[in-house]
């Protein structure tokens, strides 16, 4: 079996989308790469995120990467004692030169922050809303509405499912786990494929490993790998780290695939093969808090 890989870029903040998403498609012009961008169309409040110092898990996550080198003292006052700044809408035609480069865009909440550490108490309404102010920011800027959506920092509820269910998504990728399923909740099979983030991340193992090329390298297995990348980080500080591993996997002669191709060829020629299974919590090492990841069926 061939290996694929599918890489999707996660743009969380303002630096990010200015600073970190420019220099990734200059990457992906060199390497004729063609990728998968998830963007969080609202504000930046990414200062807000001060309030999970209360886990022991995020302030050893904070000592061990070095946040003001990651995302820059201006994203992590964002919000409080700065103003927030719009990432995916304070850049429509950059959004726009995305999609001309042949690469995709789906969305990637509205507010970051509120989603990642709000969603276990949002009610369908706050949900519909997020999901919805994201995708009337798209269709501002490109006219049609977004295929596919990833729910911040890997955090989706069953009640999260049901709304974007209904809102006609092709795919989502809220997930971690191992290969593209359908969600299974109370008994009933959802149809919004999920493609889950198959590898570690880079902030995931930043003090924890050395050799991060080597490591990812290692990493990819038969069949697909989906990497998911972050504009503040592969973007800026670790742009180095990334180009490395591109050329590695160029050279393991790895298949790149985006997400949405994926996708489209599931759901024309093997909806029948793809398992149906339940989403449950777990954790990641190096990931502070809970994250969504891929279930089995009870035996």
């Amino acid at each position: 079996m061939s290996v694929q890989l599918a890489i999707r870029v996660d743009v969380d903040t303002n630096v990010g989308i200015r600073e970190g998403v420019p220099r990734l498609l200059e990457l992906f012009r060199q390497y004729a790469l063609r990728v998968s961008f998830f963007v969080s169309f609202g504000p930046d409040r990414s200062g807000r995120a001060i309030r999970r110092l209360w886990r022991p898990s995020f302030l050893l996550k904070m000592v061990r990467t070095n946040p003001v080198r990651l995302y820059g003292l201006r994203t992590l006052l964002s919000g409080t004692l700065l103003p927030s700044k719009p990432i995916g809408e304070g850049e429509p035609e950059l959004l726009r030169s995305i999609l001309q480069e042949g690469h995709e865009i789906g969305i990637h909440g509205y507010d970051h922050v509120r989603w990642q550490d709000g969603i276990e108490s949002m009610q369908q309404g706050d949900i519909e809303s997020e999901l919805k102010k994201s995708m009337d920011a798209y269709w501002r800027i490109f006219g049609k509405h977004p295929l596919s959506t990833a729910a911040p920092g890997w955090r989706c509820t069953s009640l999260s499912l049901e709304v974007q269910e209904r809102l006609g998504f092709l795919y989502a990728s809220d997930v971690r786990g191992k290969f593209p399923f359908f969600p299974v909740h109370n008994g009933r099979i959802l149809q919004t494929l999920q493609i889950p983030t198959t590898l570690p991340t880079a902030d995931e193992l930043i003090g924890r490993e050395r050799e991060l090329a080597s490591v990812f390298l290692s990493s990819l297995g038969p069949g697909l790998n989906v990497l998911t990348v972050h504009a503040e980080v592969e973007g800026r500080a670790y742009l180095g780290f990334f180009r490395d591993f591109l050329e590695g996997v160029l050279e393991r002669k790895a298949v790149p695939v985006p997400l949405g191709e994926v996708a489209q060829s599931i759901m024309k020629r093997s909806r029948d093969a793809v398992p149906c299974l339940p989403v449950q919590r777990g954790k990641v090492p190096g990931r502070s808090g809970w994250i969504a990841r891929q279930g089995v069926l009870a035996a």
